[in-house]
């Protein structure tokens, strides 16, 4: 997640509120911050992000990567 200048806090404090999101972590660079969702299925994975987090207003843009094979088995 890239934030507006100086809002890094204001926008992990509202992330600690989404019970979806397990850890939450600011880092340096193009980034401001990452965070790890974790959902049963893919409705509540979209619906997290679209309704929940990208609605944050202090959020400049976000970046989302999922696991394609979460039970750790590769082909």
């Amino acid at each position: 997640m890239h934030c507006r200048n100086s809002c890094e806090n204001s926008v992990i404090e509202k992330l600690k509120k989404i019970s979806t999101i397990k850890e939450i972590q600011g880092v340096f660079g193009i980034y401001d911050i990452i965070i790890k969702i974790e959902t049963n299925d893919k409705k509540t994975f979209i619906e997290t992000i679209s309704s929940q987090i990208r609605t944050i207003d202090k959020l400049k843009s976000t970046l989302t990567l999922m696991i394609s094979n979460p039970d750790g088995e590769y082909l």
